[in-house]
């Protein structure tokens, strides 16, 4: 009976489960994750759609100022309040990762599906910019300092300055000149100009604008740079976002009596924060 009831158990962390509790707690983990990773998923692809969607989602909308300055500042934002997260109560130092990788899989399906199969347009003209490489600078400032003051300063201005960069082998060749009709386009542009949209005029679209070419001419570097303590600041905020929303908060249920349980002994004001 002792080796029946052993084999009909097992260790965990030092707990011993019965084999079913274990199995089914390893199910309500997974579940957890899958839950997670599609909430995930939905609200950092609709914020980033909001916020720099157009800018990262054409292609002759990638231009030197907007697009280098506005994409990390927002696409920053749910990696830092990720990272409170993954590294207070699980020390995982894969915050950042997990939630550009869960973006990433939001824009391509988002734009193989509604964009490549259903309106026809090509990958040259809807590819999102990458962003893995600033995530896991980020995670490994984490991972090193184990400290989130300095993951801001060092990770968030690097997430900020190496977008350009990391994107370039993509978009260069886009950046050719080509000649249109007597007039010279970059390849980019013409394939705007081939492929109308008729939810984004072209009136409505602001790229190149701006007063940074008075710091010597290098709009790009300085749009990189000024992203760079933008981030900073941003990643600092969603740090704390991120600590408010994953307290763990007990309140008095005021309607227990009429779902059938005792009232509580506590005060009704009593909370309890953790």
């Amino acid at each position: 009976m002792q080796k029946m009831a052993d084999s009909e158990t097992v260790q965990i962390y030092g707990v011993t489960w019965s084999k079913w509790s274990a199995a089914l707690s390893r199910r309500f983990d997974i579940l957890v994750a899958i839950v997670l990773f599609l909430a995930v998923l939905s609200a950092f692809h609709l914020h980033f759609m909001l916020l720099a969607g157009d800018w990262d989602f054409w292609i002759d909308w990638k231009d030197r100022q907007w697009w280098p300055t506005l994409t990390p500042i927002v696409a920053i934002t749910f990696p830092a309040a990720l990272q409170y997260v993954f590294w207070e109560k699980f020390r995982l130092p894969i915050g950042a990762t997990f939630g550009i990788v869960c973006l990433l899989i939001g824009e391509w399906l988002a734009r193989a599906g509604g964009f490549y199969l259903w309106s026809d347009f090509p990958f040259s003209l809807i590819w999102p910019a990458t962003l893995i490489p600033g995530a896991i600078v980020l995670d490994t400032v984490l991972l090193l300092t184990g400290n989130f003051l300095l993951t801001a300063i060092v990770g968030g201005m690097g997430f900020g300055l190496i977008f350009y960069a990391e994107n370039w082998p993509m978009l260069a060749a886009y950046r050719l000149p080509m000649e249109v009709m007597n007039s010279m386009v970059s390849v980019g542009d013409y394939i705007g100009y081939a492929f109308t949209r008729t939810a984004t005029p072209e009136y409505s679209r602001l790229i190149e604008r701006g007063t940074l070419r008075t710091f010597g001419g290098h709009s790009a570097a300085i749009a990189a740079f000024f992203s760079g303590f933008a981030c900073v600041l941003m990643y600092l905020l969603w740090w704390y976002i991120g600590m408010f929303l994953a307290r763990v908060v007990w309140v008095p249920n005021k309607l227990k009596t009429l779902m059938g349980f005792k009232k509580d002994a506590r005060p009704a004001s009593e909370v309890v924060v953790v």
